[in-house]
């Protein structure tokens, strides 16, 4: 079971929000985010933050650092780290099964991300043969694209979906953002899409637009 950081916002949360962070950073990275979420009316959850394993990075040199796999390539997809994205996804289905273990359907469970966290958003996600409330997907795109259609779960096309990036993102260029939106449209899935005059990060008005969603899918 990976390592994780939880937040409350009232003793008996009726939800949960699953928040996987970005390559390099920790689960502490988005725990700020709470507060500004609970400000703006998202509904009482339990956050869980989880830390990705350390792991040697091909594109930094072999540098090890908290990664959910590793990147081989800056074009982030004509060579992609299979191995590496199926064992975060299963380390991501034990969280989900520890939720639902602790009395939450998973109706009510949210799964988010943030760029590689994003990516394992999308990679587990929607492999969920019981669909989850809702996914969030930041900075990110879909891993795994020409296998996602032969994997998806049936009954993942009920799932909500965010999708936000930054128009100059140099990371994870905007048009792997919306390649992951066209893919996913074109296989029926209601895909909410926002697009920021930033770069590879987050902004209040996507905090708003994330407490928004929220609020939607856990109604």
């Amino acid at each position: 079971m990976l390592d994780c950081i939880e937040l409350q916002t009232r003793d008996q949360p009726s939800a949960s929000v699953i928040w996987l962070h970005g390559l390099g950073a920790d689960g502490y990275d988005f725990v700020p985010v709470v507060k500004e979420l609970e400000a703006l009316g998202a509904p009482a959850a339990r956050y869980v933050f989880p830390h990705a394993p350390q792991i040697p990075v091909s594109i930094n040199n072999g540098y090890v650092m908290r990664a959910w796999y590793d990147i081989l390539g800056t074009d982030l997809v004509r060579r992609e780290d299979e191995a590496g994205l199926r064992r975060s996804q299963a380390q991501v289905e034990q969280l989900i099964d520890r939720e639902v273990a602790r009395g939450m359907p998973r109706a009510r469970i949210v799964l988010a991300g943030f760029s590689q966290g994003g990516a394992i958003t999308l990679q587990t996600g929607l492999r969920q043969a019981e669909p989850l409330a809702g996914l969030v997907a930041l900075s990110c795109y879909l891993p795994l694209a020409p296998l996602f259609a032969a994997e998806r779960a049936a009954g993942s096309a009920a799932v909500p979906i965010l999708l936000a990036h930054g128009s100059s993102d140099p990371v994870v260029p905007l048009a792997r953002g919306t390649a992951a939106r066209e893919q996913l449209q074109q296989l029926g899935y209601a895909v909410q899409w926002h697009e920021y005059p930033m770069p590879h990060s987050v902004c209040g008005e996507e905090i708003e637009d994330i407490a928004a969603f929220l609020k939607r899918v856990l109604a």
